[in-house]
């Protein structure tokens, strides 16, 4: 079966990190995305963009308490989901130091 025949998994997940979708939290979201061979996308208020793109995930601008929607299609599509739904249920690991100036 090839990456196009695959079935399209989503999944809805809430932004709780204080900052929401900036820099540091998109990087995390970006490095583990690419650990998977799916395809993964990333949705929030009409844009849909490329979850292995750091650029394009910072675009996104997700603000906490906002919801994304993530789409994975490929072979390990649930995995790379529960990865990525359990970064972001995490608040992207951040801590208070993380936002310390």
């Amino acid at each position: 079966m090839t990456m196009d025949e695959e079935p399209t998994r989503t999944r809805r997940v809430r932004i709780v990190n204080a900052y929401g979708l900036h820099m540091r939290p998109a990087s995390k979201f970006v490095a583990i995305a690419k650990d998977f061979r799916s395809d993964i996308r990333v949705e929030h208020q009409g844009a849909r963009v490329d979850g292995k793109s750091l650029l394009e995930m910072t675009c996104l601008a997700a603000e906490c308490g906002t919801t994304i929607g993530l789409e994975a299609r490929g072979p390990d599509a649930d995995e790379a989901l529960d990865a990525l739904a359990g970064l972001v249920a995490a608040g992207f690991h951040m801590t208070e130091e993380d936002y310390a100036p």
